[in-house]
């Protein structure tokens, strides 16, 4: 007979993504719905292990739908790490009287999540939750649509300027491991070219498709860029070398950094959350344990934690010809 849930936990981890206050509503509301009390962990792990535990209601999460960031906050925890660490916070857990957690965030807290649940046979819920895109078992995690949107917004802004002064502008996307955002959001703006860590192209290779679009007549020119791609050591040494194998070029570089993980969540993510949120309270609810909502083929499925966590996001290879093809 599976455990009787009387009361979940809910908290984020990790790096914060838009969406994760929509998906913190869906826990609570959907929770209400099936008569189980919500307790809002603040801080992540690091908030388990001090105790640092609300109540949550419905009302509790009024009007938080359209806000970027987490309303529970986020903190790394070296403490959780440890063993005495997580028999502190199985302790306060106990103490509060929560019977399951459902984790947002990405593979670091599942791993976390999937840890704590082997030591103390604690059932654990995940929801994917980075900008990244980078988790195996689902095809859109929390706050990458909103992350694609920002990019596209920045990068149509800055080839406004590229056209009036005919500059090459290296545009500088998150992506430290997977190269999604930096994929779509360069065919969605029409980027020149596009380096990601998937597929090396190779300073020559590069050198030579700004050389033929210098040729055709384009006057300006945008590369997007992962931040984990390896063709160069960083984006400016990159600048550094094609101005001085390419000097007719006049380039500039913009990083757009930690913009991309704010803003309201667009309404994409905030369905999505939705979704995740009702599937992963309810899976719970039927004793499920250990497993990851995710979205596959447009259907909320259930993919092991473990999976998830060791399994690889792989790149739309389809979405690479495109990209070669818009960049004649």
């Amino acid at each position: 007979m599976p455990k009787t849930i009387k009361k979940i936990g809910v908290l984020t981890s990790g790096g914060d993504s838009p969406g994760m206050n929509a998906a913190i509503r869906s826990v609570v509301r959907t929770c209400a719905y099936h008569n189980i009390e919500c307790i809002g962990i603040y801080r992540g792990y690091q908030g388990m292990i001090e105790g640092d535990f609300k109540d949550m209601g419905p009302r509790s999460v009024n009007n938080i739908v359209n806000k970027g960031g987490t309303v529970l906050k986020s903190a790394r925890s070296i403490e959780f790490r440890t063993p005495e660490g997580r028999k502190k916070a199985h302790e306060n857990l106990l103490k509060a009287g929560i019977d399951a957690l459902v984790v947002i965030g990405g593979d670091g807290s599942f791993t976390g999540g999937l840890l704590f649940n082997n030591e103390f046979d604690f059932p654990v819920m995940g929801i994917p939750g980075t900008i990244d895109n980078d988790i195996f078992g689902t095809s859109h995690t929390l706050g990458y649509d909103t992350a694609l949107n920002t990019v596209v917004d920045c990068i149509d802004k800055i080839r406004d300027t590229a056209s009036s002064h005919n500059r090459l502008f290296f545009v500088e996307v998150m992506g430290r491991d997977a190269g999604h955002i930096a994929l779509n959001a360069g065919i969605g703006a029409g980027a020149e070219e596009i380096l990601i860590p998937e597929a090396d192209l190779g300073l020559e290779r590069l050198l030579d498709s700004l050389k033929k679009s210098k040729a055709s007549g384009k006057s300006s020119s945008i590369v997007v860029i992962a931040e984990g791609d390896k063709i160069g050591k960083n984006v400016f040494e990159l600048k550094d070398y094609v101005e001085a194998n390419l000097p007719e070029y006049d380039v500039r570089v913009s990083v757009l950094g930690h913009m991309q993980r704010g803003g309201a969540p667009s309404c994409f993510d905030r369905v999505l959350a939705s979704r995740l949120g009702v599937k992963a309270v309810e899976s719970l609810i039927e004793g499920k344990s250990n497993y990851m909502v995710g979205l596959q083929n447009d259907k909320v499925n259930l993919t092991p934690l473990e999976q998830a966590i060791k399994g690889k996001s792989e790149i739309d290879r389809e979405l690479l010809r495109v990209s070669e093809i818009m960049s004649t």
